[in-house]
């Protein structure tokens, strides 16, 4: 390649980015491709998930905390980040319940969209993993961030779109999150069971028995040596993780035998590419690629 390649992440809140595409992100830069994380919202109204964290002081300073946690999981993942600003909508507990004035999910999508094709012109990356249309759960922020992702890679190319956000730049694919499957499960709960070993998985599995897959796997990232970055960049997230919990119970040596990948699905494509994928870089070539600017 006459330049390196360039990889944006694109996530809802502090703590997604190390729990999906972690490992992936580990990877990349270390092979000396360029990474940035582009974090929506500051995770404000997300709780506290770790017994340990939940203190007075902690909450009264989520967002300064989410923040800091943020910076820890960055330097371990080794990639850039940034937050692009919008405050989060806080997940509601019946779907009649209102989302919150001014929050990320109820901006208009051009508004919500600016500041990321703004990101999207100045790094310009040559492809970009978010989350599906449905958000990989039904969180309205994650939702939001699909869809400002589809128009940020739709739009960034185009001069006659966001005129006051930069230099056009074309993104060549767009991937979705798709390591949250029920192929992925059944597959640690079987390597699980099997070894006596007692698995957390037979009440995930049987959710999605009414939920059939709505993208395929398309392209499976060999990841498993940045597994233990992986973790660490979630530890960091203190507020969000439970050290004891369901995150870790699966033994990583296990994981790295039975699903050594983290895994997605090729949303959009601007050049030629054979399915399935082993690389998000497929198909992008010494001609399609240009330096970053400075």
């Amino acid at each position: 390649m006459s330049a390196p390649l360039r990889l944006m992440a694109v996530h809802a809140h502090p703590d997604d980015e190390s729990s999906k595409g972690a490992a992936t992100m580990a990877r990349y830069v270390r092979e000396g491709v360029g990474v940035l994380v582009c974090t929506l919202t500051g995770g404000e109204r997300g709780s506290v998930l770790n017994a340990k964290m939940d203190r007075p002081e902690i909450v009264a300073n989520i967002a300064a905390v989410r923040k800091a946690e943020m910076d820890r999981a960055r330097e371990i993942l080794g990639v850039e980040q940034r937050f692009l600003g919008f405050v989060d909508s806080g997940l509601p507990e019946t779907e009649e319940e209102p989302l919150p004035e001014g929050c990320f999910a109820l901006k208009k999508l051009e508004d919500a969209a600016a500041p990321l094709v703004a990101a999207v012109r100045e790094f310009r990356p040559h492809v970009i993993i978010t989350y599906d249309d449905d958000g990989g759960y039904p969180h309205p922020d994650h939702i939001m961030t699909n869809r400002v992702s589809v128009e940020a890679f739709e739009a960034a190319g185009d001069p006659d779109r966001y005129p006051d956000a930069g230099e056009p730049w074309q993104p060549l694919k767009l991937y979705y999150h798709m390591s949250f499957t029920k192929e992925r499960f059944e597959a640690l709960h079987e390597a699980m069971t099997t070894r006596g070993l007692g698995s957390p998985y037979a009440d995930w599995i049987s959710r999605w028995e009414d939920r059939p897959a709505k993208w395929p796997v398309t392209t499976r990232v060999e990841c498993g040596d940045y597994f233990q970055i992986r973790d660490e960049a979630l530890l960091a997230h203190a507020t969000q993780v439970d050290p004891e919990g369901n995150w870790f119970v699966v033994p990583r040596e296990l994981q790295q035998e039975i699903w050594p990948t983290e895994d997605y699905h090729l949303a959009r494509s601007l050049v030629d590419t054979e399915l399935p994928e082993s690389d998000l870089f497929t198909g992008i070539h010494a001609d399609n690629v240009s330096p970053a600017c400075h």
